[in-house]
C-alpha cells in the first residue's frame, strides 16, 4: 500500500500525512503478523505477540514518515520505500520498551508498558520467581528482537541492493548515537545540577538525531540525493529534531496521560534534568532556585509536590524559555530548506511537519 498522492495545499498534506500513517501501520502490522508472531510463540510466553501488535498500533509514525519524505526528495513515491521507512517503526519499539525499562515507566500510549505486561501475565500464571524481574527481562529481549527485525524488514523492502548500500553507514551510526544517548540519559539526574547547555546536547545526541534527521538523511541517500540535498535535510532534522524533544520536556511536565499516553509528572518524579526543569533552575531567583533545589533532592514527591514543582517552573519564566528555543529552531529548519533544491511538495510537506512536530499537545 502506497498513499494515493498529495492532493489539494493543506487538506492534501493533511490528507496524505494520514494516509503515510496507515500505510505504515498496515505494512508493519503486515510484517509482525506474517514473520515475527510465529516465532515469538517458540519463546512460550504466550502474551508476546499480541503485546507486540499492540504496541505498535499506537504509534505516531513519525521517525517512518521522515524517512519516506527523504525518499520523496529525491524519488517518486514508492509501495518499496514506504515499506523500508515503516521498518523504523520496530527500531523505535525496541527503544521505547528498554526506555520503559530503564525509566521504570509504568505507562506508554495509554497502556501499560510491556514490562508491566510481562510481568502481569507472569503472576497469573504464579510462576516462580520475581514478576518484576520476569517483566523487564522479557521487555528487554522483546525489544532486543524488534531491534534485529527492524533490520530484517528494511533489508526485504524491495528497495534495491545499490539503494540500501547507502543507507547502512547512516543507519549504524543513528543506532550507534540512539544507544550512546542512552547512556548519557543513565546519569540525567536534576541532582547533579547540569546546565541547560549539557542538557540540550544530550537531548540532540538521544532523541533529536534520532527523530529526523537521521530518518531524513537515510532516506534521501537511498533516493540518491545529491550531497547539497542531505545537507540541507540534515540541518532542518537536527533543529526539527530538537524542538520536537523540547516539546516533549513541556509536555513531560504539564501534559496529562490521556494527551501523553504516559504517567503525569514522572520527570519530575524522576528527578530527570528536562530542559524545562533545568531552565527553572538556572532563571529562578534565590527564593524559587532554593524551593526548586529542595524538591530536586526530596526522597519522595507526592502529586502536591508535584503540582508545587509545576506552579515553581512558570514562575521561573522557563516555559517561555523553552517556548522560545522551540520557535528558534522551527525558524533556523525551515531556513534550511531554503538553502537546496528540493521538489514543492515535500518542501510543503516538511514544512507541515515542522509545525506537527513543535506544535502538537501529545
Amino acid at each position: 500500500m502506497a498513499p494515493n498522492g498529495w492532493g489539494g495545499p493543506a487538506l492534501g498534506l493533511a490528507t496524505w500525512r494520514e494516509e503515510v500513517r496507515d500505510a505504515v501501520r498496515e505494512h508493519v502490522s503486515e510484517f509482525v503478523r506474517g514473520e515475527c508472531v510465529d516465532r515469538l510463540g517458540d519463546a512460550n510466553v504466550g502474551v508476546a505477540g499480541e503485546l507486540l501488535c499492540n504496541f505498535l498500533e499506537g504509534g505516531k509514525y513519525v521517525r517512518s514518515t521522515f524517512m519516506y519524505l527523504g525518499w520523496l526528495c529525491g524519488a517518486d513515491e514508492d509501495p518499496a520505500a514506504l515499506r523500508a521507512s515503516a521498518s523504523l517503526e520496530l527500531l523505535h519499539a525496541f527503544a521505547l520498551m528498554q526506555d520503559d525499562v530503564m525509566d521504570g515507566s509504568p505507562m506508554r500510549r495509554s497502556r501499560p508498558a510491556a514490562h508491566v505486561v510481562f510481568a502481569g501475565w507472569h503472576r497469573d500464571r504464579a510462576m516462580t520467581g520475581s514478576p518484576e524481574r520476569f517483566g523487564e527481562s522479557a521487555a528487554i529481549l522483546l525489544g532486543d528482537l524488534c531491534l534485529v527485525w527492524a533490520e530484517e524488514m528494511l533489508r526485504r523492502s524491495g528497495v534495491g541492493e545499490h539503494a540500501l548500500s547507502r543507507v547502512w553507514p547512516r543507519y549504524d551510526a543513528m543506532r550507534t548515537e540512539l544507544a550512546i544517548g542512552q547512556f548519557s540519559d543513565l546519569v540525567n539526574s536534576s541532582q547533579t545540577y547540569p546546565r541547560l547547555e549539557q542538557v540540550l546536547d544530550v537531548l540532540r545526541r538521544k532523541s533529536g538525531n534520532y527523530t529526523v534527521r537521521r530518518p531524513l538523511e537515510i532516506g534521501a541517500a537511498m533516493a540518491g540525493c545529491n550531497r547539497g540535498v542531505i545537507d540541507a535535510l540534515a540541518g532542518y532534522g537536527a533543529a526539527i529534531g530538537e524542538a520536537f524533544q523540547l516539546r516533549d520536556d513541556i509536555l513531560g511536565v504539564f501534559g496529562t496521560p490521556a494527551l501523553t499516553g504516559k504517567s503525569a509528572g514522572t520527570d519530575m518524579e524522576d528527578r530527570k534534568a528536562t530542559s524545562v526543569i533545568v531552565a527553572a533552575y538556572e532563571l529562578a531567583d534565590p527564593s524559587l532556585r532554593r524551593q526548586l533545589a529542595e524538591l530536586m533532592v526530596a526522597p519522595d514527591i507526592d502529586a502536591a509536590a508535584v503540582e508545587h514543582w509545576r506552579n515553581l517552573i512558570v514562575a521561573s519564566g522557563a516555559v517561555q524559555r523553552i517556548e522560545d528555543l522551540i520557535a528558534d529552531r522551527h525558524a533556523e529548519a525551515l531556513s534550511h530548506l531554503d538553502r537546496a533544491t528540493i521538489p514543492d511538495r515535500p518542501r510543503a510537506a516538511l514544512a507541515d511537519m515542522a509545525i506537527a512536530c513543535t506544535q502538537r499537545a501529545a
